[in-house]
């Protein structure tokens, strides 16, 4: 895939699955992002995980399209395995970032319903990264991926970047 086509389908992917996920999702579950009544400085807390979130995802959807040559979405995979950015620290750092700005605006809206979907979300992934994804990539990156795997957990981030690739 070129890197224009990449960039584009990167860009369509973010809007339809992370803004489903989201942003939509949430919007629809808080009623219109209406607010419950917490502890003011305890909802600003909200903002480190969703502005974390937020940036983590940007970035990884960029690196998909620049430097893996195709997208997050399972039908323009990459053509290029990606281990660099966020990905020398987790092997899933796009769906911890979904879960992070749930989490986050679980607490910056002061809606439990946020959370209980961001757990949710959280198992869905789990099943969908352990069933699908990773035996994919397993068979089309092979022993390359094989070895990331063994390095980069897939959940909790290492300390220190991995300087494999």
């Amino acid at each position: 895939m070129r890197k224009a086509t990449a960039v584009l389908g990167s860009t369509l992917f973010l809007v339809l699955a992370a803004g489903c996920a989201a942003v939509l999702m949430p919007w629809w579950l808080t009623g219109g992002w209406r607010t419950g009544h917490w502890w003011l400085p305890l909802r600003l807390l909200g903002l480190l995980p969703l502005a974390a979130g937020t940036a983590v995802i940007l970035e990884a959807y960029a690196r998909f399209a620049l430097e893996g040559l195709g997208t997050p979405a399972p039908v323009a995979p990459p053509a290029r395995l990606v281990v660099s950015g966020p990905y020398r620290y987790v092997r899933n750092p796009i769906y911890v970032a979904v879960v992070a700005v749930l989490a986050g605006q679980g607490l910056l809206l002061a809606r439990p319903v946020l959370f209980a979907y961001a757990a949710g979300a959280w198992t869905v992934i789990w099943a969908f990264v352990h069933w699908y994804e990773e035996p994919g990539l397993l068979r089309r990156f092979g022993a390359g991926y094989e070895r990331y795997r063994r390095a980069v957990p897939p959940w909790w981030p290492r300390r220190t970047p991995w300087r494999g690739a």
